[in-house]
């Protein structure tokens, strides 16, 4: 990631909080929201990335104490952390279904598990908020046999009203292979090449089949 300084402005972490909302932030860009700025020598992406990776490690680590121990957080951002955090902790109520996060192609396939055996093909799209967690899954297109077209603004549409980080996409093969189609490699490259113009990264697109399911990110093809 770039120094905030060489960031345009709205791409940094709290103008994109205005114009996307939270969620479209990872979470080393979320404590860089809070924190606002590093210190003289350290970005402030530096510091904010130990403390997230502190967070992931385990979020009961992150005490005042612990935080003042990182090269660039002070009193000041320490108290605005663990503040952020116990407000969060008193306030928000953990659904009844904690959200999926997708950290593997196979983490998926419990929510497309109906595609394996369909007989038609379905273009699906998964949407992601910062933390890779599953924010919606929805059909995009229904083909015929093994056929479906698809265009990056039907794609994208629902995406951009979910404010999503990142998108995965999902097809069927009927036939019962998993080998990618040239269209199949055209229209990912499409799409990825529309994300980045969106600011929405296609993260994989993945085949399944009968015979089991292929990324297309693992193959070299994203």
């Amino acid at each position: 990631m770039k120094p905030m300084r060489e960031l345009d402005e709205t791409d940094r972490p709290r103008e994109r909080i205005a114009s996307r909302g939270p969620s479209s932030l990872t979470d080393k860009e979320l404590v860089a929201a809070i924190i606002g700025r590093g210190t003289r020598g350290r970005d402030v992406f530096e510091v904010s990335g130990e403390i997230a990776a502190l967070l992931l490690k385990d979020p009961r680590e992150v005490t005042y104490q612990n935080l003042s121990r990182i090269h660039g957080v002070g009193p000041g951002k320490a108290s605005q952390i663990v503040a952020a955090l116990e407000l969060a902790r008193r306030h928000i109520r953990n659904d009844s279904e904690p959200m999926v996060k997708v950290q593997t192609p196979s983490d998926i396939l419990p929510l497309v598990s109906d595609l394996f055996n369909r007989r038609q093909e379905h273009f699906l799209c998964i949407t992601l908020n910062g933390a890779n967690e599953v924010i919606a899954t929805r059909t995009i297109t229904v083909g015929l046999l093994n056929h479906s077209l698809v265009h990056p603004r039907e794609v994208y549409a629902d995406a951009i009203t979910d404010r999503a980080a990142s998108v995965i996409c999902v097809h069927n093969h009927p036939s019962g292979t998993l080998e990618p189609s040239s269209q199949d490699i055209a229209i990912t490259r499409q799409l990825s090449q529309a994300g980045e113009i969106l600011g929405i990264r296609l993260l994989d697109h993945i085949i399944v089949a009968k015979s089991g399911f292929l990324s297309l990110k693992e193959r070299g093809l994203l």
